[in-house]
């Protein structure tokens, strides 16, 4: 028998709703329209749909528009069908129902990062300790601690106590053996980066090396260290070493590649600072790539640096891509439509609706309060007296008539202006909503409840006599 849904919606987006199902055309479910009784079908709220919607319901789920801020739980209690929220616009329903309403589950991964602490040896315990939490919440798996050449380090082995202390795992990086062999002692986890000639001291004190060719480049000197280890009985990780664009990177791909072919069970580790530091590239999309190369090959750790302020999201950035490619590798299928997280400057899908859509929906405006939209033409102001088009904000003041109305003035300034920056960049906009800025930002709830208040605020303002 099939699945039985019952899409809930308002006034305005009934018939885009009904063209949209229908466009379908032959599908696994039946499905039932109900138009709520509110103009705009996100201002639903529990109440009206406990009121309005009678029992018993007729359906398998219950789909709402996905701005809808309602509690689900309650709703699905009370009825005794599963609520759920669908899209927030509905040019993505189609793909949203091709998924059968499963949401992507990007709770699992296969990779561990070592945040490094590049000036860990000029930093107090205390802002270690704080630094490494950020990164801990970032995503970060390990904490290494990078030594700087020439530089004493006398507290490291205190910093390394006091990040055991808080839980956290601890590698320590330096090119001095004095240094590796105190971390060590203090009960690191990780020896970054021992090779061929230096390889004893993991035998001497148990922490795992991750192991580098004794001279840059040579996977024979690589091929010792790893023969080392595995005759002594213990767990290492190798690292071929990826090189900077135009300083070997190239080959050091074709070295990973290699690496893979001669070692298939080993363990490995690729460091990304390389390009992400030393690349002015936002670091998202080349994160991506490592991060499906490291998928290809089986490299299970990264070596994440973010010094320069345009990494500074790049340890959110591997871990959101580490956890899109495992989905995409366990589903056989290109990382692509999982999450949005990437894409932070341009969007999949900029223009959810086209100029066809906004005309209608302006032309069923009764009222005062201005919709701002964007499509492949611009940025579309509108309300009930009349629909304007332009590329430039600025062209949009003059006819919007609130010169005397300082608030409204400065709502829609900061509104159109957002609008601009999002129709020049091919980013979603939406009304009273932050951008939507992938992982680059932090998440920000707070903000766009703000954003949302203040639109919704301003709007009554105006609509008062």
């Amino acid at each position: 028998m099939a699945e039985r849904l019952l899409f809930l919606t308002g006034h305005l987006a009934r018939a885009r709703l009904e063209r949209v199902l229908a466009d379908l055309g032959e599908t696994s479910f039946s499905h039932e329209i109900i138009d709520i009784g509110v103009k705009v079908a996100a201002l639903m709220t529990e109440e009206i749909i406990i009121r309005r919607l009678k029992q018993p319901v007729m359906a398998d789920r219950v789909v709402l528009p996905g701005r809808f801020k309602g509690n689900l739980e309650r709703l699905s209690d009370l009825f005794g069908v599963p609520f759920e929220r669908g899209p927030d616009e509905l040019a993505d329903l189609p793909a949203y129902l091709g998924r059968a309403g499963k949401p992507v589950d990007l709770s699992q991964h296969e990779m561990r990062i070592f945040a490094e602490i590049v000036d860990a040896s000029i930093m107090s315990i205390d802002a270690i300790v704080a630094h490494a939490s950020r990164l801990a919440a970032a995503g970060a798996d390990v904490i290494d601690l990078g030594c700087l050449p020439e530089t004493p380090f006398p507290h490291l082995a205190e910093a390394v106590q006091a990040l055991k202390a808080h839980g956290l795992a601890v590698s320590v990086d330096s090119a001095n053996v004095e240094e590796l062999e105190a971390g060590a002692k203090a009960g690191a986890d990780y020896l970054l980066s021992l090779n061929e000639e230096t390889i004893a001291l993991a035998f001497k004190y148990g922490a795992i090396p991750i192991l580098i060719p004794a001279i840059p480049g040579d996977l024979d000197s690589l091929d010792r260290a790893i023969d080392a280890a595995s005759e002594a009985g213990i767990s290492f990780i190798a690292d071929p070493v990826l090189d900077p664009i135009h300083f070997g990177f190239a080959h050091s791909l074709g070295r990973f590649i290699e690496a893979r072919r001669r070692w298939p069970d080993v363990e490995m580790m690729m460091g990304t600072g390389n390009l992400t530091e030393l690349t002015d590239a936002d670091t998202s999309g080349i994160t991506a790539v490592l991060a499906g190369l490291c998928s290809e090959l089986v490299i299970r750790n990264v070596l994440v640096v973010n010094v320069s302020p345009h990494t500074m999201r790049t340890v959110e950035e591997h871990d959101r891509a580490r956890r899109i490619m495992f989905a995409a590798k366990r589903d056989h299928a290109l990382p692509r439509g999982y999450d949005a997280g990437l894409l932070q400057v341009h969007d999949r899908k900029p223009y959810p609706n086209s100029n066809e859509d906004i005309d209608a929906l302006a032309g069923a405006v009764r009222d005062a309060n201005f919709r701002i939209m964007t499509a492949a033409d611009g940025i579309h102001i509108f309300n009930r007296d009349g629909h304007r088009v332009a590329q430039d904000a600025f062209e949009l003041f003059p006819g919007l008539h609130v010169e005397n109305d300082g608030a409204h003035a400065f709502y829609l300034g900061a509104e159109l202006t957002k609008a601009e920056l999002a129709w020049k960049l091919g980013k979603r906009y939406v009304q009273d909503e932050p951008l939507p800025w992938g992982v680059a930002v932090p998440p920000a709830e707070e903000d766009r409840m703000r954003l949302a208040k203040a639109g919704h605020t301003l709007r009554a303002k105006k609509d008062a006599p």
